[in-house]
């Protein structure tokens, strides 16, 4: 039971440092103007870390390394985190599981990306339907937008109403029930 617990909030306290990492290098990669409150927010929450390996990790190509790198590691300690809290032997099991927890930290990797995905696009729609000339829309608007655009130009508005938003939830949900699942179990697979 205190072992559950444990392992709840190594979780939890791992995914939401992982989530603001994630956020900060996706509103780079879309050009997410970081005036906004919400990127404001984010900013400061990752850069007690950030700043620091930035010194170290230079930006190329345009990207937020830095905050790549640190998302991957936050889902790499809770894969290890959590099977050392559930009695995982770790020195027994030698060198040859380290890809297992390797593929591990990609699977939980992009289900967490995927999860952020689905919650960005629901926040879009809500802020469309609800209050388009809110502050944060524009920039929701740019988050969820790259993900809806391909599915925009072949799905035209029904009576004036987007369903583009509902089709990318189940792609995305299908996402994370086959091919993240399957990579998952087939790291577990290796580590056990």
């Amino acid at each position: 039971m205190l072992q559950d617990a444990a392992q709840f909030l190594l979780r939890v306290a791992c995914e939401l440092v992982a989530t603001a990492f994630w956020l900060r290098f996706y509103m780079q990669l879309c050009r997410v103007p970081f005036g906004n409150p919400f990127a404001q927010f984010i900013v400061r929450v990752t850069g007690f870390a950030v700043r620091p390996l930035r010194r170290i990790v230079p930006g190329l190509f345009g990207l937020d390394w830095t905050s790549l790198i640190l998302f991957l590691s936050c889902e790499f300690i809770w894969a290890i985190g959590s099977h050392l809290l559930a009695g995982y032997p770790f020195l027994a099991a030698g060198a040859q599981v380290w890809p297992g927890f390797a593929l591990l930290t990609l699977a939980a990797s992009l289900s967490l990306i995927t999860y952020i995905a689905m919650a960005l696009v629901v926040i879009q729609a809500l802020i469309s339907w609800i209050n388009p000339y809110s502050p944060a829309a524009p920039m929701f608007y740019a988050l969820a937008g790259p993900m809806l655009k391909p599915f925009q130009r072949f799905i035209p508005p029904i009576a004036g109403i987007d369903i583009t938003p509902m089709i990318l939830l189940i792609v995305l949900q299908l996402l994370v029930l086959a091919p993240i699942a399957g990579l998952k179990r087939y790291a577990l697979a290796l580590i056990w």
